[in-house]
């Protein structure tokens, strides 16, 4: 038999037999490996065990730690969930039912409407079919042959897929015991490698995201290879649901959502404190960074979106109107309007780097089905910044930019990794551009000895981009801060600057946010710290609890003395008894709590007790007040 060459991970290579599984390869290489091994990569392409090895190549097994296993044990767990429904709810049809992060869902058509009573009966039998061990075997047919068999099935969904698909693909199925689905894979080798299994909610989705189409029923799960993975993850959802900021939010009296204006959040007064200070922030930290702040409308007509390239890539998400018989939108995005500030006058190459902020209102029209608190709405504040810059500039400004968000993740205590995604199939300018502009990025993010992972195909039409996706403190990540360079929107708008040789050049810009959406990133910081901010976002520093009604007007001298060292104070002076007085307080998250009674007004002193460290003792207004005052100046986190 022909033999062939395979280079390992580790850079050792093997001899086989052309035509040997790649299971029969982790097998020779250790049982644990083939015990634990889920799919494998080949050349760079992810494949399933089963697959057969023709020529020389690079190999590598992968097992749950790696994102590409993690995704095909999520995967098949998907058909393990389809099975068990259509065992149990015989006439029911498949949509789609791929993972997604921390799990899987599949939609399904069924006359059944799910509730969470079935999820343990849905478990029960998943768990069967995991039991019953069934290999999992891939098989493929002609088109045609796809659509007749799908058709026998009663799959309609399915066969509208394969219609979509080029009429010369050859179209894969996989099956497992009695259960057939179409599907690219790949999946992991068999039934019982899925051990652990969850179903945690159930939820309505349009067909294809389209509202015009019919609402199926969206079934989520997750699935780990260990009972121990599982127990944690369920304990971190327990602990997300007592973080949820749609919930604190509403206690704390922080946003409200009501039903006049759905995605469209208002934001309450102790909710403004939070955003204010947030952005007096990130105000003195741009303000350092050498950026000059501007605000452009929120409206502006179609020629401007039409020379952007929003009216043709991203024309749905916009809210259109009519003024004086001409089409109008409201901004998606704030950088059509810089590009207006920018050419109000000529500019030199002297000029750059010119680095330009706007904290601005944009409006996007997202799904009522995909609205979810501050996280994602239609409507929310962008800090946004575009940075105008020769081409040898390029590495430089994006290192320095950074270099920002770390100082700010950094000071707010999160961890966070980064990503760069490449050019998308629905995108502006040439090749040689993208490639310029994507090594242009690679570069920077090396120099600046940040690690990434790459996202072929996921950058935005008119650029490729790095985006920083940070870690809150229960382990969940939130895409926030972003980097986009753009040689193409310079081009659509015309813009110049008189270079060295006294002649017009094209500047090259960059996008960027630190916050991304401000409500959104309060939400995070809502769910991060529980509601319990650090005292210098808190909405209010201080409450005075005086003991009974007589001790107010002591309450009110230390009040009008806090508040004129620049704290946030409040006095509860109800007729209420001290400790419900407190227990409020505490629920409400205030930082700092002052009892007065009869021995603080004589002594003229305070009895502090701390939201996070318990009692502190007697301080001296004075003292308490430059304590304080210096927490909040420092912008510390305890």
């Amino acid at each position: 038999m022909e033999k062939i060459k395979l280079t390992l991970k580790d850079g050792s290579i093997r001899e086989v037999e052309k035509g040997t599984p790649l299971m029969d390869v982790a097998k020779e290489i250790s049982g644990r490996l083939a015990k634990e091994g889920l799919v494998g990569v080949v050349n760079g392409k992810v494949v399933d065990m089963f697959y057969k090895l023709e020529k020389d190549a690079e190999i590598e097994i992968l097992k749950f730690e790696e994102e590409d296993g993690e995704d095909a044990f999520r995967h098949t767990s998907s058909h393990i969930l389809a099975q068990a429904v259509q065992r149990l709810f015989p006439g029911t049809q498949l949509a789609i039912g791929p993972a997604i992060d921390n799990g899987f869902y599949y939609d399904f058509d069924s006359e059944h409407i799910f509730t969470e009573e079935d999820f343990a009966l849905i478990e029960e039998e998943m768990k069967k079919i995991v039991k019953e061990a069934y290999e999992v075997e891939r098989f493929e047919l002609p088109r045609d042959e796809a659509i007749k068999f799908m058709e026998e099935k009663g799959e309609s969904y399915k066969v509208e897929l394969i219609r979509d698909l080029p009429e010369d693909e050859i179209i894969s199925f996989y099956k497992q015991g009695e259960f057939v689905d179409l599907c690219a894979g790949p999946h992991v080798p068999a039934t019982d490698r899925v051990k652990a299994i969850k179903v945690l909610s159930v939820a309505g989705a349009y067909w294809r995201g389209d509202s015009s189409r019919k609402m199926l029923q969206r079934v989520y799960g997750t699935s780990f290879p260990k009972a121990s993975l599982l127990e944690a993850y369920i304990t971190r959802l327990e602990e997300a649901k007592k973080r949820d900021h749609r919930k604190l939010g509403k206690e704390l009296k922080l946003f409200a959502l009501l039903e006049e204006g759905p995605g469209f959040p208002f934001i309450l007064p102790k909710g403004m404190v939070v955003k204010n200070e947030l952005m007096k922030y990130w105000r003195e930290v741009h303000d350092r960074a050498g950026y000059e702040e501007i605000e452009t409308p929120i409206m502006l007509n179609h020629h401007l979106w039409e020379t952007s390239g929003h009216w043709y890539h991203y024309r749905d998400n916009m809210y259109t109107l009519t003024i004086d018989e001409e089409d109008f939108a409201v901004k998606p995005m704030n950088c059509p309007g810089s590009m207006l500030v920018y050419k109000t006058e000529m500019r030199s190459y002297k000029d750059f780097p010119l680095r330009v902020g706007e904290v601005g209102r944009v409006h996007r029209h997202e799904l009522s089905g995909a609205l979810h608190g501050l996280m994602r709405v239609r409507a929310f504040t962008q800090d946004d910044a575009h940075i105008y810059m020769l081409p040898e500039q390029i590495k430089d400004e994006i290192k320095n930019v950074a270099h920002l968000v770390d100082e700010v993740y950094t000071k707010f205590g999160f961890k966070y990794h980064v990503e760069l995604s490449t050019r998308p199939e629905d995108s502006m300018g040439s090749q040689e551009e993208w490639e310029y502009a994507e090594a242009s990025l690679k570069a920077a993010l090396e120099e600046a000895g940040m690690k990434y992972k790459l996202n072929p195909g996921d950058g935005a039409f008119y650029g490729p981009k790095i985006d920083f996706h940070l870690e809150d403190c229960i382990g969940r990540t939130w895409q926030c801060g972003t980097i986009q360079l753009d040689m193409q929107m310079p081009q659509r708008f015309d813009l110049t600057y008189i270079g060295r040789d006294g002649e017009r050049h094209r500047p090259v810009m960059i996008h960027r946010v630190v916050y991304g959406s401000i409500e959104r990133f309060m939400g995070i910081l809502i769910e991060h710290f529980a509601g319990k901010f650090p005292t210098w976002l808190s909405p209010v520093h201080v409450k005075i609890l005086p003991v009974a009604s007589r001790h107010a007007a002591y309450g009110e001298e230390i009040m009008k003395a806090l508040k004129a060292k620049g704290l946030r104070v409040e006095l509860d002076d109800r007729s209420e008894k001290v400790g419900y007085k407190i227990r409020e307080a505490q629920l409400e998250k205030v930082p700092y709590m002052l009892v007065v009674g009869e021995k603080e007004i004589e002594d003229k002193n305070l009895s502090v007790r701390s939201r996070d460290r318990g009692e502190l003792g007697v301080f001296s207004v004075e003292d308490f007040a430059e304590m304080v005052a210096s927490e909040v100046a420092e912008r510390k986190f305890y």
